[in-house]
């Protein structure tokens, strides 16, 4: 049997597994059936999810998962970024033989369970859990709590789990932000361009209720300004991604992007900093979609500045992160 040695796992929200309507079906109703990310009485939910959302809604998003899909390697961006970075970080571990990275997704596959039990199974009795969300939302860092929770109640011999905390605000991670900004020649010398910072929406009631996601991302913003040397108009804020009726953290970006236009800026440049990796929220909600809405309301140059990806400063801030909350295991 083997023993003694370290796991960490990577994970990220999830994805389909391909583009096709029927996988498109799998992964909404696994993603929306989470009673994180969708607080409605059980009940009610499950009627509004397969007999509207799953039905009307799963063409729609198949049609824009196609236009990002990665053909040459038949995957989302998501899932090729996620493995990318999993293998990154396992390299810089690579002398430390004892050390063993791997990645998962909440939804979809590789599943939190089968990494989990596949880490379990190569010996690691000690496992460093990573979601890789900066910001820490129910929605999101919450539910692989859960997940993970869930896995372990099945396990008799259970390994000893630690969690990555929120990294809204570690300076590793501002700094790799900042990095990007300036590789796009953006930043204190942006020349006229307006620099938004989209971050994934969230309803306004879960706010309510004491999420703190929204202070999380006004904090990272706020930093990332500093670090910019910008002023409260140099790098602005805004959430995407509503869904729904009811009112969503504000304000909306692609109602930004339309008041930006109208006031007379005719360039900016928007930047994702929730996202780990570009994914359909950001390749076709911004970048697509995004783009069509600001340039329809009179711009004139649009930017899309990627996520940290599997970009040297990523790799660096998450092996700093990483081994920081290893501290005492290695």
């Amino acid at each position: 049997m083997n023993t003694g040695r370290i796991g960490v796992l990577l994970v990220n929200l999830g994805t389909p597994d391909g583009t096709d309507v029927p996988a498109i079906r799998r992964y909404l109703r696994e993603f929306l059936s989470d009673r994180r990310v969708i607080e409605v009485p059980k009940v009610i939910w499950w009627f509004i999810l397969n007999l509207f959302i799953v039905t009307f809604r799963s063409p729609k998003t198949a049609r824009a998962y196609a236009k990002i899909w990665r053909k040459e390697s038949d995957e989302s961006p998501l899932r090729y970024y996620t493995r990318q970075q999993g293998e990154a970080l396992a390299a810089r571990f690579a002398g430390e033989g004892n050390v063993i990275v791997d990645w998962a997704m909440r939804y979809g596959k590789p599943s939190i369970p089968a990494q989990l039990t596949a880490l379990k199974d190569a010996g690691a009795e000690r496992i460093l859990v990573f979601p890789l969300y900066p910001q820490y939302s129910a929605t999101t860092t919450a539910t692989v709590v859960d997940k993970v929770a869930d896995t372990l109640r099945e396990m008799r011999w259970q390994p000893t789990l630690r969690f990555v905390p929120p990294y809204h605000d570690d300076p590793a991670y501002i700094d790799a932000l900042a990095a990007s900004v300036r590789a796009a020649g953006l930043g204190s010398a942006s020349d006229g361009t307006v620099l938004l910072a989209s971050f994934h929406g969230l309803p306004q009631a879960y706010f309510d209720k004491g999420d703190p996601y929204h202070c999380h991302c006004h904090k990272t913003a706020g930093l990332l300004r500093e670090s910019l040397g910008l002023g409260p108009d140099g790098l602005r804020l805004s959430f995407q991604s509503r869904f729904g009726p009811k009112a969503w953290l504000q304000p909306y970006t692609d109602v930004t992007l339309e008041e930006l236009a109208a006031a007379g800026h005719t360039s900016v440049a928007v930047m994702t900093p929730g996202f780990a990796s570009d994914c359909v929220e950001t390749l076709e909600e911004i970048s697509i979609e995004g783009r069509a809405t600001f340039m329809a309301a009179g711009g004139k140059d649009f930017h899309m500045l990627p996520c940290l990806n599997d970009t040297t400063e990523h790799v660096d801030m998450l092996e700093t992160i990483t081994r920081r909350e290893l501290s005492g295991w290695l």
